[in-house]
């Protein structure tokens, strides 16, 4: 379940030659078009003016995890929903350079969100930075390095900063996206692990997870698409396919420069039409 976050690189939209009046929402733009180089770009630029800004590095943290997941076909469909490709003992190769600069990012991050939150406790956009680079945190050791139960720890500490985010700010819709997630996780996970793993606040409702991810889908400022994806994603896992396939259809239509959303929507389509 550890996956689904993942998701957030596979939507599209076309390169802007104008500099974005939305940097970190352009950023997003670039990620969900899987276009990492002017991703960078816009960073450079961001950080430059906005150094101490913790949202600038943990974008780039983001930048540099969904290029190694890209290249190691983590990405594609087939591994989101088949648990086996989570959990095996398939060797994966990360490039060494890629996680330096990745946890290199995550730590200046923190660093910035820390000295933001000594001043001002409640500044949603620190809390929010480390929101995101603990769940990327998660992203890597469960997926990368096959160390799913060591990653739950990360995820337990990314979905408490969602939590003061949202104290701080009902509001602040992306961060929704974190507790639905969890609540999805904790639904999923065996009773045993459950038993050792309390995450604050949740009661492991996929109904809920449902409807908090599609609170973000309609609303969310930065996370919306990714809100569609890992609702489909969650749909086919729930073996309701012709949802999952309405979700993928209506991303590649708004986002027709990712070739991810037609194909798997393409795959559904088919399997729907085989019934």
């Amino acid at each position: 379940m550890y996956t689904i976050r993942l998701a957030v690189l596979l939507a599209g939209l076309p390169l802007l030659a104008a500099t974005p009046a939305d940097p970190i929402g352009e950023t997003y733009h670039r990620l969900y078009n899987l276009d990492f180089a002017s991703a960078h770009k816009i960073l450079d630029d961001y950080e430059a003016k906005q150094p101490s800004d913790p949202i600038g590095p943990a974008v780039r943290g983001a930048t540099y995890l969904f290029y190694e997941l890209d290249r190691l076909k983590i990405l594609e469909g087939e591994f989101f929903s088949n648990d086996k490709k989570i959990s095996g003992d398939d060797k994966l190769q990360p490039d060494p350079g890629i996680r330096e600069k990745f946890f290199a990012s995550i730590t200046r991050a923190q660093q910035l969100a820390d000295a933001r939150i000594q001043k001002a406790p409640n500044d949603t956009n620190a809390l929010f930075s480390y929101c995101l680079t603990e769940g990327m945190r998660t992203d890597y050791m469960a997926l990368i390095e096959k160390k799913q139960l060591r990653s739950l720890s990360y995820a337990k500490r990314a979905h408490n900063y969602a939590l003061q985010v949202i104290k701080a700010d009902p509001n602040f819709t992306d961060a929704y996206l974190t507790t639905g997630l969890t609540e999805y996780l904790v639904g999923s996970l065996p009773f045993f692990i459950r038993w050792f793993v309390k995450f604050e606040q949740v009661d492991g409702s996929k109904d809920q997870a449902v409807a908090r991810l599609n609170r973000v889908a309609e609303k969310g400022r930065y996370l919306g698409p990714f809100a569609r994806i890992l609702l489909a994603i969650i749909h086919v896992r729930e073996k309701r396919p012709r949802q999952a396939q309405e979700l993928l259809a209506g991303l590649s239509r708004d986002y027709p420069q990712n070739y991810l959303f037609k194909k798997e929507a393409d795959k559904l389509t088919l399997k729907l039409e085989r019934r």
